[in-house]
């Protein structure tokens, strides 16, 4: 249970996506694929250029896609016949689609619960995994999803993992993700791994806070609350 001292008033994940931070949430609608406002600049690399470095049938996956304007403006800088763009988002506020056999595919559903049929040699989560609940399942879950040599990249902000008691996970839920396969930049606040992984961590989900304030980016963002199971 919470420690009653500081009671936090925890949601669960259906209460949670109906949260007016999470449903109104504007970090990813108008990201561009490069630019100042851009997927190449939060995640340090162009999509493009990774995809293009792939054997023919590459795929990437970008969840909490927002718009999905990146994924629609990939497309156009790709070979469509060799190429699997998609997309997962919350809120059904998707750009216009070009009407081609090769479009991006663009979900609506929840990434706590949506599964792929394939796997994917990018899988991205630009600023999404501050408004998601159980933060640490989207990363096991979507690790499984890689192919061999796929890599995962999400912008991580460890503050926001925390414990029964209000404190923040800290250094020993950094040094299991590291062991589990994943690396972190604290200094950016990223986490990224290559290849998949069938990875358990010792802790189990009791709840968000919706009611947390802003974190690093200056954007209300929401607390996930964790017990350790070991």
């Amino acid at each position: 249970m919470i420690d009653q001292r500081d009671p936090v008033r925890l949601l669960g994940d259906d209460e949670l996506e109906g949260s007016a931070v999470v449903a109104n949430c504007a970090m990813n609608r108008e990201r561009q694929l490069a630019g100042v406002n851009s997927y190449a600049r939060e995640l340090g690399f162009d999509p493009v250029d990774v995809l293009t470095t792939r054997p023919e049938g590459a795929a990437w996956l970008d969840l909490c896609c927002g718009t999905g304007r990146a994924l629609i403006q990939a497309a156009a800088h790709l070979r469509p016949a060799e190429t699997t763009l998609v997309g997962v988002d919350l809120v059904d506020a998707f750009d216009p689609v070009p009407a081609t056999p090769y479009a991006p595919q663009l979900v609506c559903a929840s990434v706590a619960t949506w599964t792929p049929a394939r796997a994917f040699d990018l899988i991205t989560c630009v600023h999404g995994l501050h408004y998601v609940g159980d933060k640490l399942a989207v990363l096991t879950r979507a690790a499984n999803w890689l192919t061999d040599t796929g890599r995962l990249v999400a912008d991580l902000d460890l503050h926001s993992i925390r414990l029964p008691d209000g404190r923040p996970a800290g250094r020993r839920l950094t040094a299991r993700l590291r062991a589990a396969g994943f690396s972190y930049d604290a200094r950016r606040h990223r986490i990224s791994r290559t290849g998949p992984g069938d990875v358990r961590l010792p802790y189990a989900f009791l709840g968000a806070d919706d009611r947390a304030g802003p974190n690093y980016t200056g954007q209300p963002a929401v607390h996930s609350y964790y017990a350790e199971t070991d």
